[in-house]
Parts: structure tokens; C-alpha cells; sequence
């Protein structure tokens, strides 16, 4: 088959301008068997804009675009590329174009090194070394670092996610679509991918940017689109409009705003002392003498950069990695460091990965039986699966957290990033844990589902359960923590209470930078305690 698109009847869908449209899409309809994910969508991109896809979970923005970007074919409608109606096929002939995609869910193979993922969706024209020596030289002018030569399967999920973006600048794309870019980056890296993407819109790249984290809509794109249930709803600059507006239009109401109340932690319940465990690769950062608490009733937060430990911390702590001494992480009062994940789970460790796909869930496998990965209520004593319970279980679910999905049937993979997400994540706070282990909670969530998750996570709190929240999102961090902690190559920084946190702080934190201010810190304390005590003894009797 040609890798070429198809042109059809030369049209002037953007009307009598000079210049036609970027991209312009014309009654774009899909269905599904269970649902209409796009039903008679426009949308209209120009050259050099920045144009935001804004919808909440299952509203149809990844479905839009894979179809602009020929992984999707649509039932209904048409698309036009630089005033020329074309067909995409698939996403050679998009490529071909000029079109170049960033998916929420990586299309990445594990056992391949960097370059050799990228090298694979380039022209064969360049040599692997070519292409290893074009990735390095990116991701140094963009400040997206990433070694070439690793395996994919050793890199974070925020590494992995810097390798497809570096892939699809290599293409110098005339329309980049990023579908969740700044899901897993650090405010830092974020600000940088800004100043890359405005870079590439002034020199002529349409951008259309998917994202549910609408400061950052309002901040850098010119034009927003909105849908709600497959359709779409607005049309407007976001530069000219509110957080609530925003949310108004996407989901119909604001979020409700959440309640962060002070409350009394209790007993220990997970304890982390001088745990320090090598790399499990070459790849992989070392965890060097970490030291932390988490108590019944708080929420305590680890911030830092992807790629610093955060990983094989959670691996460690989930009973993935069973390397640590037992004594280093106690849960319950319990020597775990041995213990397998279901020990663990039967001391009321309840745990929630970042990889949604695959280690949160089977991706072939239904909702239903997605359950029987951490729940086992629904089997017998002589260990039959009882599949009306298990259904009527998963429907309870999908009901209390909103997910839009077929129903219990449903296959894991079926679903958007955004529902999946809330599903795995309500699996785990429905079992009522007495301690929760969540990374990156609210990842490729849309803000009024952001807000029912947290106001989850601060209800278990506020019920005695201890939670701990792994998270590259800084504004989540400080939303539901009390205390906060950094990981920076593989050390932990000492806990600063929510009250005491700003994001310059965390931010310089996040670079290691920990010890001298905590030193000048003390040093404040020793001066004001000094002075006090100096003051109380030259008052008069």
C-alpha cells in the first residue's frame, strides 16, 4: 500500500482567506458498539496555533485525534490538510503529511533501547547511530534528557514520556498533537516544554494540546475547542477565561472544592528506616539510607524529577522488590521487606501503580475481572469465582466513581486513559485499606474527577487510613498532603509540613538542594530559641 494519503476534490474549507487552514476537520463522527465517541465534530487549526482539545473523561479527544492521526478511521465526515481535503489511512500516510502524535499511552517497546524505538518510527534513510547521535542533540537543546542507549522497560513513566516527545520533534512536524504531555513533568519541565512548543509555533508548527490542567491551557494555547459527550460545546479563546469558565463548559459545573481539615495523626502504620537497596540495573537509581513515617490519619507526599527513585521505591514498598532488609519498611508494626505483595495486602497495604496498563490492570481482561487482581470477595471458600458478585461489584464501581465504560464487561483497554485511572484507583479505596500507596493518583484525570479522587483520598484520611502519594504534580501534593518529602537520585529529603511548603522551595529541593536549607532552617530555629530564652531571662520578677 502506498504510504502516501490520499488527496480527494481540492476544497477551500477555511473560505476565502489567503491562507488556508492548517487542519480542519468537518462533521467528524465515530461509533462504538457501547457508545458515539465524536458525533459531527468541526474543528479548525491554523498555522502556528496553539489550539486546546478540552473535554472531560470519555467526552472523545484521543478519539479525535488518532483519527486525525490515521490510527482511527472516522464513520462520518471529512479532514482537510492545508485546504486540501486528504484521507489518513494510517499513521505512515499522517507522518507523510507532516502530522506527528504524542499518545497519553505509550506506544514504546519495552526491550528496545531508546533510540532504537525512535529509529523505528523515522525514515530508514538514517542510520541507527545517526539517529542516536539526533536524539542526544534534541534532548539537550530541549532540556529533555534521556540516554539514548537505555532499554525502555528500565526508564520511569516521565522519562518514557520525554522519549516520545523528543520521536516526534525529530519528524519536524508541521501538526504536533499531545495528548496528556504534562501528566508525569515537573513545573520546571513543564516551563520548558512551554518555551519548546511556543519556539515551534513561531515557526509555523499547529500544536493541538490535550490537557485537563486548565492553568496551563490558559497559559499557553490561543484557541480552545470544547467537547462534552462526544460533541462539541464551545468554541473560545482560553486567555480570556477562568478556571471556572473552563470547567463549565467542559463538565457543566465547577468542581467542588475540597475540604482539608487539620486533623490528629495516630499510631505508625507504615515506617521506612535507613532502607538503602542497589540498583536492580544499570539503568536504575540507587536508594541510598531513606527514612520516613506514615501515620493512620495523614497524608504524607513524595515530590521529585521522574526518573530519581521514584520507581524502585514503589517497587520496594509494594513488595515488587523484595531485596530490602525486613526490618527497613515495617507496615503495621510488621517486618515487610521480605513480605510478596499479597502478605503485604493482608496487612491492609493497598497500592495503586502508575502504569495504568499493565501493572494496574490486565488490558484484554474485563472491569470485572480486573477486580480479582487485589480483591478476592467474590471467590469461594473452595475458590470459585461467583461472576454475578463480581459483576455487581464492578458496577457498584463504575457507579461511585463515574467511570464511563460499556458496563463490568468491559475490556481494561477499552477505556480512556482518565477512566481506567479512576477505576484502578477506586478498586483500591473501596477495599477500605489501612494504608494506601498511590503514584500519580490524578494522572490524565479531568479536574471534576481530580477533584472526587482527592476528596477520596482526604475522606480515607480523615477515616484513619494512612496514605501515602507519590506524585510529580506539585499543585496535588499540596492540595491533600500534610507533610511533604522530595526524592532526588535516590536520597529523601527531610519532611516539611504542608503550611511550611512553597514551590520555589520544593522545586529547588527537587535539584538535591535540600541540606543547606534545612541546615539554615535549624540554624533560624537555634537564633529565634536563643532569643527567646534570652528575653525570658531579663524579664523582671
Amino acid at each position: 500500500m502506498s504510504s502516501t494519503p490520499i488527496p480527494l476534490q481540492p476544497g477551500k474549507p477555511g473560505g476565502s482567506g489567503a491562507v488556508p487552514p492548517r487542519l480542519q476537520l468537518v462533521g467528524i463522527t465515530k461509533r462504538y458498539p457501547a457508545v458515539v465517541a465524536n458525533s459531527g465534530v468541526s474543528l479548525t487549526v491554523q498555522p502556528g496555533e496553539i489550539h486546546a482539545v478540552l473535554g472531560e473523561n470519555g467526552a472523545g479527544k484521543s478519539t479525535l485525534m488518532k483519527i486525525i492521526y490515521g490510527a482511527v478511521k472516522p464513520d462520518e465526515g471529512s479532514l482537510h490538510f492545508n485546504g486540501q481535503a486528504v484521507q489518513v489511512r494510517n499513521p505512515q500516510e499522517a507522518r507523510a503529511l507532516g502530522i506527528a502524535m504524542v499518545f497519553q499511552h505509550f506506544s514504546l517497546f519495552d526491550t528496545l533501547t531508546v533510540a532504537e524505538n525512535v529509529w523505528l518510527g523515522l525514515d530508514k534513510r538514517y542510520a541507527l547511530a545517526e539517529v542516536t547521535a539526533r536524539i542526544a542533540a534534541k534532548a539537550t537543546e530541549y532540556g529533555l534528557g534521556i540516554d539514548p542507549l537505555r532499554p525502555v522497560h528500565t526508564l520511569s513513566v516521565g522519562e518514557m514520556q520525554r522519549v516520545e516527545i523528543i520521536r516526534a520533534l525529530l519528524t519536524n512536524p508541521k501538526v504536533l498533537i499531545l495528548d496528556e504531555p504534562t501528566s508525569v513533568l515537573t513545573p520546571q519541565a513543564v516551563e520548558k516544554l512551554f518555551v519548546v512548543l511556543r519556539k515551534l509555533a513561531s515557526e509555523g508548527c499547529s500544536i493541538l494540546y490535550i490537557s485537563h490542567k486548565l492553568h496551563e491551557i490558559r497559559a499557553l494555547c490561543t484557541a480552545c475547542t470544547v467537547l462534552r459527550g462526544g460533541k462539541v460545546t464551545g468554541v473560545c479563546n482560553p486567555a480570556e477565561e477562568s478556571n471556572a469558565s473552563l470547567s463549565r463548559l467542559m463538565i457543566g459545573a465547577e468542581p467542588p472544592a475540597l475540604e482539608h481539615r487539620d486533623v490528629q495523626a495516630g499510631a505508625t502504620v507504615l515506617s521506612v528506616q535507613g532502607l538503602s537497596l542497589p540498583r536492580a540495573d544499570q539503568f536504575g537509581v540507587d536508594l541510598v539510607d531513606l527514612s520516613f513515617e506514615v501515620k493512620a490519619g495523614e497524608v504524607v507526599g513524595i515530590a521529585g524529577v521522574s526518573g530519581n527513585g521514584q520507581k524502585e521505591l514503589l517497587y520496594a514498598l509494594s513488595g515488587e522488590d523484595q531485596r530490602a532488609e525486613p526490618a527497613s519498611i515495617q507496615v503495621a508494626g510488621q517486618n515487610a521487606g521480605r513480605m510478596g505483595p499479597r502478605q503485604r495486602r493482608a496487612l491492609g497495604l493497598h497500592f495503586v501503580p502508575e502504569e495504568r496498563l499493565g501493572r494496574g490492570a490486565v488490558p484484554t481482561m474485563s472491569l470485572a475481572h480486573n477486580l480479582l487482581l487485589t480483591r478476592t470477595n467474590a471467590v469461594s471458600g473452595s475458590g470459585w469465582i461467583r461472576m454475578g458478585a463480581l459483576q455487581k461489584h464492578a458496577q457498584a464501581l463504575i457507579e461511585r466513581f463515574n467511570v464511563k465504560a460499556g458496563g463490568p464487561h468491559s475490556a481494561a483497554q477499552s477505556l480512556s486513559g482518565g477512566n481506567l485511572q479512576k477505576f484502578i484507583v477506586g478498586r483500591e479505596i473501596d477495599a477500605n485499606p489501612a494504608l494506601l500507596i498511590v503514584s500519580q493518583p490524578t494522572w490524565g484525570v479531568d479536574v471534576g474527577a481530580a477533584a472526587q479522587i482527592r476528596g477520596e483520598i482526604l475522606a480515607l484520611r480523615d477515616a484513619g487510613c494512612a496514605v501515602l502519594v507519590v506524585s510529580e504534580e506539585l499543585d496535588e501534593l499540596f492540595e491533600i498532603c500534610d507533610r511533604l518529602h522530595v526524592v532526588a537520585k535516590g536520597h529523601l529529603s527531610p519532611s516539611v509540613p504542608r503550611s511550611e511548603a512553597t514551590v520555589e522551595r520544593i522545586g529547588e529541593w527537587m535539584s538535591g538542594l535540600w541540606h543547606a536549607d534545612v541546615q539554615a532552617h535549624l540554624a533560624s530555629n537555634r537564633e529565634q530559641l536563643a532569643q527567646r530564652t534570652q528575653e525570658a531571662q531579663h524579664v523582671p520578677s
